[in-house]
């Protein structure tokens, strides 16, 4: 399949789970056992398919990545959010294979440190923002502080905020916020796409499950996940809330199922080469005198 086939195909899919507009967004609207198109009456593919496919995504995404790099007038931000063994790990590995490590850096985000809380909360991230004509990757990001520190209010408590600026509207604030830090970045050249993995309780713990039973997976898991999970009403209000207090033109959301491995990747990899192909990527083009240069110097080279 050529390049641009493979990129119409991106663009279809990617549509089915972009969220630009989260007024009525509802999380339970949304089925994490979804596999788009295969779900219409078609089997969904064999492994060796599913590989090929995505195989190709890939191939795509790396020139596209490459043109990116050689221009350095654009950048690409991935935001990646979710519930634990949603994912994003296996996400970011397999879609992100073939990339060449010189243009794509990931950042994960775990609890702040001294140093983070004694600064704004977009800080932390907004450092390690993207430059140009590089991807980055925030495998968890300053959305933490509109879900787990929502749902866990003593975490507010220790970021030492001043008492008056802590009202009843500080998830509408925050949310205000990062709207409007998004859309400093897109009016800068960097395109912010970002991923809420929309996983099943179910299969959220069939995935603990098997962390548990494989010694190879033992060191996933940790207990405080487990815990977590006793909280999962309140996740799910708060990235609702998110969604619908942040989804944008700019700065759109995509609600990708994750309950099937195989199809989070392929719908990941889809927004990310639909995203690249929004732009005019090309490699860098010369100037007359530029290339004439060029010529003289392979006249040098070739007369040797």
């Amino acid at each position: 399949m050529g390049s641009k086939e493979i990129i119409e195909r991106a663009r279809r899919l990617a549509s089915q789970h972009i969220v630009r507009d989260g007024t009525n967004f509802c999380v339970n609207a949304h089925d994490p056992r979804d596999i788009g198109p295969f779900a219409n009456g078609e089997a969904a593919p064999h492994r060796e398919e599913t590989r090929a496919t995505l195989s190709d995504g890939v191939r795509v995404l790396t020139e596209m990545q490459d043109m990116l790099y050689a221009q350095d007038r654009w950048s690409l931000l991935l935001i990646f959010q979710a519930m634990d063994a949603a994912g994003k790990d296996g996400v970011i590995k397999h879609v992100m294979s073939g990339v060449n490590p010189q243009g794509c850096e990931v950042h994960s985000f775990k609890a702040p440190s001294a140093e983070e809380l004694d600064h704004d909360f977009l800080w932390r991230c907004s450092r390690l923002a993207p430059r140009r004509g590089m991807i980055g990757i925030f495998n968890r990001s300053y959305y933490e502080e509109v879900l787990v520190v929502r749902v866990h209010p003593e975490f507010l408590r220790k970021q030492q905020l001043p008492e008056a600026v802590v009202s009843k509207e500080i998830w509408d604030e925050r949310f205000q916020d990062i709207r409007k830090y998004e859309r400093y970045m897109a009016r800068n050249g960097t395109i912010v796409r970002k991923f809420f993995l929309n996983v099943s309780r179910e299969e959220q713990k069939k995935r603990f499950l098997e962390r548990i039973d494989d010694p190879a997976k033992n060191w996933k898991f940790s207990a405080a996940d487990v815990a977590e999970r006793a909280h999962w009403d309140a996740y799910m209000s708060a990235y609702e809330e998110m969604i619908r207090g942040t989804a944008s033109d700019h700065a759109p959301w995509f609600v990708i199922p994750a309950d099937n491995k195989w199809y989070t990747r392929l719908a990941v990899a889809s927004v990310i080469i639909d995203a690249l192909a929004s732009v005019d990527l090309h490699y860098p083009r010369l100037d007359d005198v530029a290339l004439g240069r060029l010529a003289e110097s392979r006249a040098r080279l070739v007369s040797e």
